[in-house]
């Protein structure tokens, strides 16, 4: 007889070409169940439905492949496929599309439900790395998702995901009756990617005046084509300055993170990060502390904790402001490597990979 644990194997090679992930990774499948024929076990119904978070115009596509895998592997056995859409989590996309409504009088990216600033008070505490891992993270649990890389004078989206040398393609699009010149993202791993890195050269300082940097990034903002998206992510650069205070005063925020190390030092610093989000003039919820480098983990022990940078420094914080903390991340080498490689930790270290999904869904 035909055994669920076969048939689990067997979709697990059927590939969602979107997100680059099987659709059983996806958790696309539910209620899969096999019902025999009582004259021959191997010749009974296997039942399950294909359940997506929208109109996924990649449907019926997977649908075929997963009869297709079905066949070849269980040639006597049927296949009953029912494609579904989530509604709850279509209405917690237009429940976050709505609030966005809500928001004072700011031009709006259109199809983008929820934009978050990752942010944080100083430098060298992740920020990047976080924001990279947890778009992933995101796309992972089937959420459309992209990222800005709003550090004008630093971007290092490029490298970090081994998009360096690409160069974006323009489009037109007609925009309120006009023809419009717009930009089309990067995409890999399931995220569209948007940084002026794009198009200079590494090795380029770009030698601007406040003004110009904030010119660029409202052109990286709302000329890019993002298309639908669940949550678009804004890696800001550090401190509390000129692009700072662009994004929250053009650009429609849900919220922001702020990224810390349990140091007192950096800690000192998100105080300033978290002050500046409260500030009345400003006025952007927090969704949340997430602390990076909480602890180090070796590859070969991976139930050993050691708390290199202090202890508990995030948390404390969060406490302090009545702020959640959305998650803590262990210091582990693949993260490094990861960005290094343009290939990040979450897509597969495992450690890695369940500190950002754990993340992503305090933040949902």
């Amino acid at each position: 007889m035909i055994q669920l644990s076969e048939i689990e194997e067997v979709l697990n090679l059927v590939f969602h070409p979107e997100y680059e992930r099987s659709i059983i990774e996806l958790n696309l499948v539910k209620n899969l169940e096999y019902i025999s024929d009582s004259s021959d076990d191997n010749a009974g119904t296997i039942k399950f439905r294909l359940v997506f978070l929208r109109n996924d115009p990649m449907s019926n596509s997977i649908k075929e492949a997963c009869e297709k895998a079905l066949k070849k592997a269980f040639p006597k056995a049927k296949a009953s496929i029912l494609v579904l859409i989530d509604s709850q989590k279509a209405t917690e996309r237009k429940k976050g599309a709505e609030a966005k409504k809500n928001k004072p009088k700011k031009k709006e990216l259109q199809g983008v439900a929820n934009i978050i600033a990752i942010a944080s008070g100083k430098g060298g505490v992740g920020k990047s790395s976080v924001a990279v891992n947890l778009a992933i993270a995101l796309s992972q649990k089937g959420y459309k998702v992209g990222l800005l890389d709003a550090d004008v004078y630093g971007p290092s989206i490029p490298k970090m995901t081994d998009t360096e040398g690409e160069l974006p393609p323009a489009t037109k699009q007609e925009q309120d009756g006009v023809e419009t010149d717009l930009i089309m993202p990067i995409e890999k791993y399931g995220v569209k990617w948007m940084s002026i890195g794009y198009f200079v050269q590494p090795d380029q300082a770009l030698i601007w005046r406040g003004p110009m940097a904030c010119s660029a990034l409202k052109q990286l903002s709302y000329g890019v084509l993002w298309g639908e998206l669940d949550y678009l992510l804004i890696d800001l650069p550090p401190g509390t300055g000129d692009i700072h205070i662009t994004m929250v005063q053009e650009i429609p925020l849900t919220g922001a993170i702020i990224v810390t190390t349990p140091q007192q030092i950096a800690l000192a610093d998100v105080e300033k990060g978290i002050n500046m989000f409260k500030n009345k003039d400003v006025n952007t919820p927090i969704l949340g502390i997430v602390e990076n480098m909480s602890w180090f983990t070796p590859q070969e022990l991976p139930n050993n904790k050691y708390y290199i940078f202090g202890k508990e420094g995030g948390r404390k914080m969060a406490d302090k402001y009545n702020l959640p903390l959305l998650g803590q991340v262990p210091i582990v080498m693949s993260i490094m490597e990861g960005g290094d490689s343009g290939r990040p930790a979450a897509l597969n270290n495992e450690i890695v990979k369940e500190s950002f999904l754990k993340i992503a869904e305090a933040l949902i």
